[in-house]
């Protein structure tokens, strides 16, 4: 991979965001890579969390490189600019999918496609100074796009999400630490040390409990309602406790 890179240390998996003299923005290769990066990671056991950062860019990410891939969209034929739009949203629903636990790592501007995947992501550790736009409406389309209309009013309720996404107005960080948003901010230089140190924490619990974990917070997100939600729990339970004592239901007495 050329516009992302990926290393292993232990079961954490460091994913890098390496377009710097474009500010991390996406082109047509960084869609493919990510595409790649999230199909295999989808079923690989020895990466247990997931660090995402924006490298030696100014910023974590632009958005849409609006030099190259943008101009190439707009002129596509209807069918095919769908099929290019579909293809980046879908980068969202796999940071969810995915079993391990997204940290992300934000410095700087997280603009459109960066404002989304710092969403997507599980936990946000930002740095002083970063800041979040939903620029898609800046450029002339719909403020919600890339998952945004989902993901904001649940992070922070639909008031302050609202105004957001129909302004394209910054979330600056401290009103970004106030509404919820991130868990953490801190210097730049301070925020990968700490994200291993969550990873670590992490990676100390049981590997099927914190997958379970994971799916049962995305799943209950959209729960019907608290029944629905206690049912998904009382099953996720059930079903480690046989796998820990290695014993099946129909052999208790």
């Amino acid at each position: 991979m050329d516009s992302l890179i990926f290393k292993k240390s232990g079961r954490i998996g460091y994913l890098t965001l390496n377009r710097p003299d474009k500010y991390n923005a996406f082109d047509e290769k960084m869609v493919e890579e990510f595409e790649t990066f999230i199909s295999e990671r989808m079923h690989d056991n020895s990466v247990g969390v997931i660090i995402l950062d924006g490298g030696r860019a100014k910023g974590f990410c632009a958005g849409l490189d609006m030099q190259t891939f943008g101009p190439e969209i707009f002129s596509m034929a209807p069918g095919d600019a769908y099929n290019a739009q579909a293809r980046m949203s879908r980068l969202m629903l796999g940071l969810r999918r995915i079993p391990q636990p997204v940290i992300c790592c934000i410095h700087g501007a997280a603009a459109g496609i960066g404002f989304s995947l710092a969403m997507a992501s599980d936990i946000r550790i930002i740095a002083h100074g970063a800041k979040f736009s939903a620029a898609y409406i800046n450029i002339g389309l719909g403020g919600a796009d890339m998952a945004s209309s989902y993901f904001l009013p649940r992070l922070i309720g639909s008031g302050r999400a609202n105004e957001f996404l129909l302004t394209g107005n910054w979330m600056e960080d401290e009103e970004a630490m106030k509404l919820g948003f991130a868990s953490r901010l801190m210097p730049k230089e301070k925020m990968m040390e700490t994200a291993t140190e969550l990873a670590d924490v992490m990676l100390g619990k049981n590997p099927l409990g914190i997958k379970m974990t994971k799916e049962a917070i995305n799943i209950n997100i959209d729960a019907g309602g608290l029944e629905a939600a206690i049912h998904l729990e009382d099953r996720n339970q059930m079903m480690m406790a046989f796998a820990m004592s290695k014993t099946t239901p129909d052999t208790q007495v």
